[in-house]
């Protein structure tokens, strides 16, 4: 699957991303339930001089858990180890993370529902006693010793909650959801990553890469910067909506977010199984992509929108595609018209 420019997770493009993430609750934007229960639950972790409670963040990538886990371990005053539940292969290289940590330090696991079984059962104690027990020997002489830890924060990261084993979430003391942004919350995040990045935008230019961000703030930061190219070769640096406008047209991103591929799946639904239903494989098939990367990547945002649903017999467009692409609906079939994304 080639590199998209909407693609939520992160890509080669996103490099420079640490940059733009904001260090404190009050510098992040957005997610307002989420920061004032986690002030409250940070400053009563401080008062009492124990360490917070194991935090678990979930929700679509792209919305802001790896910062979200940064600036709980800024505003504890502490450190942050950063890893991913695919990177801890064997017990031992999460003893050998676990026991490198300081008191009330911070422990990141990105993609934590990834995390191998017996990795993911020397876990519990460690979460629950600040313990980790190690079997040494083999047979009937092995033992079993209980090696203290530091008392540590766990923050997991995953954006497939249901993928969690059951004894692994109840050991989280804080669950939150994140959610999608709006475009008034973008259009600030746009604002202040252009202002670090030294990028000339008014409102109006702010609101446009806001609007075709697909609720995303890493979406809105990748787009802000690929603006500005058009904004510097095409124009007079300065972003305003006529050249947001210009520039995201001309890298077939439309006014809602949807791109060329997004566009193609819905087209191919509609032309070759006249509007659907049509089953996960046949569709992979058709357009050339696999069926993990369909459910993963491209169904999400279209099921939010209410252009596709889910039916026992397979995917279906609705009448909002077929608004959206400029296709009338009759007696079953379609009549194609003039489209204009602009």
């Amino acid at each position: 699957m080639e590199e998209r420019l909407i693609e939520t997770k992160a890509v080669i493009e996103d490099i420079d991303e640490t940059s733009l993430r904001p260090r404190k609750l009050d510098e992040y934007i957005g997610q307002r339930k989420v920061k004032e229960n986690m002030s409250v639950f940070i400053e009563a972790a401080k008062r009492r001089r124990e360490p917070l409670d194991h935090v678990l963040l979930y929700g679509p990538p792209g919305l802001g858990k790896t910062t979200l886990a940064g600036i709980i371990a800024a505003e504890l005053g502490v450190s942050i180890r950063v890893t991913s539940g695919p990177a801890i292969e064997r017990p031992g290289d999460l003893a050998a993370i676990l026991t490198n940590l300081g008191n009330y330090d911070v422990l990141f696991i990105d993609e934590i529902h990834r995390l191998n079984r017996t990795v993911e059962e020397i876990l519990y104690p460690a979460m629950e006693d600040f313990a980790l027990d190690i079997i040494i020997g083999k047979g009937p002489s092995a033992r079993s010793i209980r090696l203290d830890l530091p008392k540590f924060t766990l923050v997991g990261a995953t954006t497939r909650a249901g993928l969690l084993t059951s004894p692994l979430r109840d050991r989280f003391g804080v669950i939150n959801r994140l959610e999608m942004y709006d475009n008034e919350e973008l259009t600030l995040i746009v604002k202040r990553s252009a202002a670090i990045l030294g990028i000339e935008i008014d409102d109006r230019g702010a609101g446009e890469i806001a609007r075709r961000s697909r609720g995303t703030p890493r979406i809105a930061n990748r787009l802000l910067k690929r603006v500005r190219d058009f904004a510097q070769v095409k124009g007079d640096g300065v972003i305003d909506a006529e050249t947001a406008s210009m520039a995201l047209n001309a890298l077939e991103v439309d006014d809602i977010g949807l791109d060329s591929t997004d566009r193609n799946m819905l087209i191919s639904i509609i032309e070759k199984f006249a509007g659907g239903p049509v089953g996960l494989e046949t569709l992979a098939a058709c357009i050339s992509e696999e069926p993990d990367t369909i459910e993963d990547v491209y169904e999400p945002y279209l099921l939010q929108l209410g252009f596709i649903k889910k039916t026992p017999r397979g995917r279906m467009t609705t009448k909002l595609a077929y608004d959206h692409l400029g296709i009338s609906m009759k007696c079953g079939r379609y009549e194609q018209q003039e489209i204009d994304i602009d």
